[in-house]
């Protein structure tokens, strides 16, 4: 059986410890590191190699976009899968820009992220079932390129960190 590597960021002890009971189910998956910013998580990326990235997007010190762009620099075979509370479809359609191979929401993370992360691993684009029936996933692609220099915004970035803050505690 060859084992994928997968690095978890987020800045939620708790929730790292969810995402890990989920994955440890699968004894193909190996939780190689655990980081807690996005800074950091670059750091593993380049160190590691892992196969997947799982990625918050409200995290401190580096938000996920940008932690996506710098991996996919320092290590471009790794994936990228985001896990975020944040359904703001301006910050879904920059996150997917990124490179991403998709985007699971935390509060669907129990039936959703395995699924995801083993389609992520197999080459294929996933997003949360919620955001398709929604319409969310069509609109990400109808948006004007100004969502990108929006979400850019410091502050805005700031603000959807703290969003997402306040969904993690309510999980």
């Amino acid at each position: 059986m060859l084992l994928k590597e997968i690095v978890i960021v987020d800045d939620c002890k708790e929730w790292r410890r969810i995402v890990c009971s989920i994955l440890q189910t699968r004894p193909e998956l190996r939780i190689i590191a655990e980081a807690t910013d996005g800074a950091e998580a670059v750091q593993n990326a380049e160190e590691l190699k892992p196969d997947l990235v799982l990625l918050d997007i409200g995290l401190p010190r580096l938000n996920g976009i940008n932690a996506a762009e710098q991996i996919f620099e320092v290590s471009p075979a790794s994936k990228i899968l985001f896990l975020s509370g944040i359904n703001d479809p301006d910050v879904m359609q920059v996150a997917l820009r990124s490179g991403a191979s998709g985007y699971v929401c935390k509060h669907n993370a129990g039936a959703e992220l395995l699924p995801a992360v083993l389609a992520a691993l197999d080459g294929s684009s996933t997003m949360s079932d919620e955001l398709v029936s929604s319409g969310v996933f069509e609109s990400l692609f109808q948006r004007d390129r100004s969502a990108v220099s929006e979400v850019a915004d410091p502050e805005k970035t700031a603000r959807l960190a703290e969003q997402s803050e306040g969904i993690q505690s309510r999980l």
